[in-house]
């Protein structure tokens, strides 16, 4: 029996049916998503429109929220109610001398931060018979003085505060840390150097009795390039440069280390200090 063979038109006729059925299947998917975009869009529109519906009803039950421009008679009333309202002499005085303490305060509040300003800068001479329990200056005129930077721990600060204050001591930096044209950054320093408290804030808080000094000569004077450093320096280091003499007295000897101020003293009198150390020394060790 002959075998039957689809001719070449019938495979083309095939072919073009499969491809129109493709495009309808395609156009079919295009129109089912482009439907499902329409709707979403429709849906995210409506709640756009609720959501600003709702803030509009919000907004109405909240109540204006800027003050009503008064009309002219009423500003004409309130100013005349103004006028005829009855003076109290003794309410004013008593504004007055209100006013007056606060000036008072105010004014002596700057004058006594402006002077510990300049104590803890070292332009000003601390008043040291107003301080109770304050150390007298050493028997022998040698001031110990530590070589500091405001880089190096707060804490370490502190502690060496603490302990120049049972001596007499000075705390030197060579500058201010901003520069020398800012003294907002060397004041906070100070501040958190000095404090017995350090949580405490404000001019109230209690301080320590060591004076901090910025003085970059001392520091070349005596050859400091690093610290911390410890110098006796006999007289007072902490006069200002325009009382101070070119040819000031220096110290001995120079001692570095991060180590505690005893230790430091007794390496100073090991080198050869032990006349200018023994009264800082007895002082520390609270004899």
């Amino acid at each position: 029996m002959p075998t039957c063979r689809p001719s070449k038109t019938s495979a083309r006729v095939s072919l073009a049916l499969t491809g129109l059925l493709l495009l309808s299947a395609s156009a079919l998917a295009q129109d089912s998503a482009r439907d499902r975009t329409a709707a979403e869009g429709d849906a995210a529109l409506d709640r756009l429109k609720d959501a600003a519906a709702a803030r509009k009803q919000e907004a109405g039950a909240r109540g204006p929220t800027a003050l009503p421009t008064p009309s002219e008679e009423t500003r004409r009333r309130a100013f005349e109610g103004l006028r005829k309202r009855a003076s109290s002499p003794v309410m004013d005085d008593r504004a007055r001398a209100a006013l007056q303490k606060g000036k008072d305060g105010l004014a002596a509040e700057r004058d006594a931060m402006a002077k510990r300003l300049g104590q803890a800068l070292g332009l000003e001479a601390p008043d040291m018979a107003a301080v109770a329990g304050v150390a007298a200056p050493p028997a022998k005129g040698w001031v110990p003085v530590l070589f500091v930077s405001s880089s190096m721990p707060i804490t370490t600060l502190r502690t060496y505060a603490a302990q120049l204050e049972r001596v007499g001591g000075i705390l030197a930096f060579r500058g201010m840390p901003g520069g020398l044209t800012k003294v907002g950054p060397m004041a906070k320093l100070s501040a958190e150097i000095l404090r017995h408290d350090p949580g405490c804030e404000g001019p109230a808080c209690a301080m320590r009795d060591v004076q901090l000094i910025v003085d970059p000569l001392i520091f070349r004077q005596h050859g400091v390039s690093r610290v911390p450093a410890l110098a006796l320096v006999p007289g007072d280091p902490a006069l200002p440069y325009c009382e101070r003499e070119d040819d000031s007295p220096r110290a001995a000897h120079v001692i570095y280390g991060d180590a505690a101020l005893s230790g430091l003293l007794e390496e100073y009198a090991r080198l050869g200090g032990k006349e200018e150390v023994r009264d800082a020394q007895a002082r520390l060790q609270g004899r």
